[in-house]
């Protein structure tokens, strides 16, 4: 499904944590303890580890979301510790974010939902925004949904939908926070399927946070593994082309209740 990155982009950091600690009260257990880890661009980056590991905290001081109490976190060569509304604004539209819950605008059509941020950036034509939303819409495979409402669609198609939404913008870094945690093997596949073509073919970096070891393998080219907020491990994923297709329910179903 995914194959590695170039030379020349694995030599191209675009995410870098350095000395990471984030506390959220004086005395307390630190969410993120020393962290320091480099991702690079053109890569997909798991993040794996227990509940309370700190990998949602590490997601979130990328797009600014929380600040580290010491240490830097560098996003495009540019130190977000140091920046303020202006400067988060500018890299937050360099950024798109997908979460376990879409989110997606109940009133609003697929296509209107896909076109939200390139609304507020109002950096188009009406018309330009519709090539731009229809182009989407067929990288996700959801032409056919254009006109529909999120209630009409099944949990995997709303996924896509804040896919599509979250790359409509084409920002350089995606963010993934449990996007298949929801879903069964069938619809997960299709979601992991969208994943790879964001690398592959609009060359998007991706970091996701999953439990699900077998999307870490599917997808990814390395995966960090925090435990009590502490980098424990970064493993290199290495697959031959039939680990590169995720098991179906009933494999995984026989593999786990049998094992």
């Amino acid at each position: 499904m995914t194959s590695a990155p170039s030379d020349a982009s694995m030599r191209d950091v675009i995410v870098e944590f350095c000395g990471i600690v984030k506390r959220y009260a004086p005395g307390e257990q630190p969410a993120l303890d020393g962290i320091t880890l480099s991702i690079r661009s053109g890569e997909i980056f798991g993040i794996v580890g227990e509940s309370g590991a700190g990998k949602s905290t590490l997601l979130q001081l990328v797009s600014g979301l929380e600040q580290p109490t010491t240490g830097t976190v560098t996003v495009g060569g540019v130190d977000v510790t140091t920046l303020r509304r202006h400067g988060l604004r500018t890299l937050r539209r360099g950024i798109g974010t997908v979460f376990q819950g879409v989110h997606l605008l109940s009133n609003a059509t697929v296509r209107d939902n896909i076109r939200l941020p390139l609304q507020l950036a109002r950096r188009q034509s009406r018309k330009d925004q519709q090539v731009e939303v229809d182009r989407m819409l067929s990288f996700v495979g959801l032409e056919h949904r254009a006109g529909h409402f999120p209630a009409q669609l099944s949990g995997g198609e709303r996924q896509r939908v804040g896919l599509a939404r979250a790359l409509v913008t084409r920002p350089p870094l995606l963010l993934c926070d449990e996007p298949t945690s929801s879903l069964d093997a069938s619809t997960t596949g299709d979601v992991l399927r969208v994943l790879a073509d964001a690398r592959e073919k609009l060359g998007t970096t991706v970091i996701v946070i999953t439990h699900d070891l077998d999307v870490v393998k599917v997808l990814c080219d390395r995966a960090a593994l925090l435990e009590k907020g502490r980098l424990r491990e970064v493993f290199p994923i290495t697959r031959t082309a039939t680990e590169r297709i995720l098991p179906s329910y009933y494999e995984q179903v026989k593999r786990e209740l049998m094992s």
